[in-house]
Parts: structure tokens; C-alpha cells; sequence
């Protein structure tokens, strides 16, 4: 399973790519707005991302437009920030001929806030690249969000959807993470992809027995130290 990072800030995805685990990078409205970014500096602040992930390592960067041809215009001024963009559309009527026109011209779409199998199914025969199926969100609500990622991930890998065989085809990216057990779960069913806020991110690295491993280690080594 690929694991990106769901974050704009420049700080956290060099970290976790120095930590040589990092396939893509995701961005939202909300995450860029959580580092205090600035409508004029959007462009430029997804350039300086795609730069220190290198051209291999995809970066999704959000449209914000509400018609398919705001969509379409927004979409190829995006992708012409960088080689590794990937245009980011919600799920809705206007964004599907949006992802069918940019995918012709060989742009890559990830289409997020998927909360359906018909949803993905949709977005995948439009000629989205990625499909983004949230968890958490599901699991907020009371739901369980695993039954649906499941679902998705069943019916998608049930196809070949075509449009991008010679990259792997439509990958599902498991989004809203909250912490390990999501990772887990998303692994488990089969997705090819993760994408985790750094804070989730670091926790996947720690277990309370391994902490309290390293405690013992640490103390059982000062002993040596205090011998010798």
C-alpha cells in the first residue's frame, strides 16, 4: 500500500518524505487554509510542493470552481503548474464531464469526497485517475466507515476502467484517516492507497510496547555503562 501525506504544509511532507515512505502528497481548501495560505500564493505554495516531492510523486491540488467549464478551465491551469499535479474535483453532476474533458487531454483527476460504491463507479468510468472514499467521516456519524471503503474497494478492483492502464489504473485512495486502526482497515480491504495527516501519520510509527521496549533497553544499557 502506497502511503501519502493529507497536509500543505511544506514543514511535514519534508519530514515524512525524509522518512523515504512517501508516494503523493494531498491538499484540500481546509488544509491549505490551516497554514494560513493566501489566494495569490495557491500556485506558487502547490509549485513548491510539487519541487521538494520530485516529478515522480503525485500532489493533488483542489479546484474550487462550481461549473463543468470553470472545472475544465481550472483544472488544465492547475496541471500546468507542474507534471505531478493532480486536479482534485468533488463527486457531483458538474465534475464527472469535467473529469471525462480533462482525462481525454491526459490530465489526471482525483475525485474525493466519495462516500458510495456508485459514486466511485461513476467517477472511475469518467476517467478518474483516483478515487477518494472518506472513513472517518462515516465513523464520526456514528457509521462504520470500513463496510463502505470495502464496498468501494470490491467494486472498483471488480474492473478495468481503462483510462489509465499503463499507470495502474483507477486507484483508490483511503481519505479522512484518524488514526492506525484506519490504516489497518484500509490494508486489509485492499486499498491501494492511504493518504494520512501527519499527526496520524507519526502515530502509525509508535506502539506503547515498543516505547516501553526502548525504555527498558535504554536503562538496561546505562547498567552496562555504570559496570564497565
Amino acid at each position: 500500500m502506497k502511503f501519502f501525506i493529507d497536509t500543505a504544509d511544506l514543514d511535514e511532507i519534508r519530514e515524512a518524505e525524509s522518512w523515504g515512505i512517501l508516494s503523493g502528497v494531498t491538499t484540500n481548501p481546509s488544509l491549505y487554509a490551516k497554514i494560513g495560505g493566501k489566494l495569490a500564493d495557491f500556485e506558487g505554495h502547490m509549485a513548491k510542493i510539487c519541487e521538494l516531492v520530485g516529478p515522480d510523486v503525485p500532489v493533488s491540488a483542489e479546484s474550487t470552481a462550481e461549473t463543468t467549464e470553470d472545472m475544465i478551465a481550472e483544472g488544465r491551469r492547475l496541471a500546468a503548474i507542474a507534471p505531478n499535479i493532480v486536479v482534485k474535483l468533488p463527486i457531483c453532476e458538474e465534475s464527472l464531464p469535467a473529469t471525462h474533458q480533462l482525462a481525454q487531454e491526459g490530465i489526471r483527476v482525483n475525485m474525493t469526497l466519495i462516500f458510495s460504491a456508485t459514486q466511485a463507479m461513476l467517477a472511475a468510468r469518467a476517467g478518474a485517475r483516483y478515487v477518494s472514499p472518506f472513513v472517518g467521516r462515516f465513523d464520526d456519524l456514528g457509521d462504520t466507515g470500513v463496510e463502505h471503503l470495502m464496498e468501494i474497494t470490491t467494486c472498483i478492483k471488480n474492473y478495468d476502467w481503462g483510462w489509465w492502464a499503463d499507470e495502474g489504473g483507477c486507484e483508490i485512495i483511503s481519505a479522512s484517516i484518524r488514526g492506525p486502526q484506519h490504516v489497518v482497515q484500509a490494508g486489509l480491504m485492499g486499498a491501494d492507497i492511504v493518504t494520512v495527516p501527519f499527526g496520524a501519520l507519526k502515530k502509525c510509527v509508535h506502539h506503547v510496547m515498543t516505547d516501553r521496549g526502548l525504555e527498558l533497553f535504554a536503562a538496561d544499557w546505562e547498567k552496562v555503562k555504570a559496570g564497565a
